[in-house]
């Protein structure tokens, strides 16, 4: 069965289902001050799916999304910034203000994550 990725803003997840479970996400925030950037903070891979291109495709859906929406993406997931260094054509640097102001956020918010 085909993987489906579901965006649940409100929970701030970015999901790949398969038969009906979860497995896998990308835990993300929309930056509060504009551009409202979308940050990815962690890219998780359920065990027993890995190696499958799952968390590509989730962080490659992500940008897609951002890129809809016409925001810029935070990587700040390690894997999602590796990703984004791999894929240049798919994965604009954001601003650097963007940046910090994502960092800042998360640092706030740290109890969050």
């Amino acid at each position: 069965m085909a993987i489906e990725l579901l965006d649940e803003r409100k929970a701030g997840r970015l999901l790949a289902v398969e038969d009906g479970a979860v497995v896998g996400f990308i835990a993300y925030f929309v930056l509060e001050r504009e551009p409202h950037a979308l940050v990815a903070v962690h890219t998780v891979v359920e065990p027993g799916h890995e190696g499958r291109g799952i968390a590509g495709d989730l962080v490659g859906a992500f940008y897609a999304i951002a890129e809809g929406e016409g925001v810029p993406v935070v990587p700040l997931c390690p894997y999602a910034a590796r990703w984004a260094a791999k894929h240049p054509e798919r994965a604009p640097v954001p601003p650097a203000e963007v940046v910090d102001a994502a960092v800042g956020q998360l640092d706030r918010d740290s109890a969050l994550w």
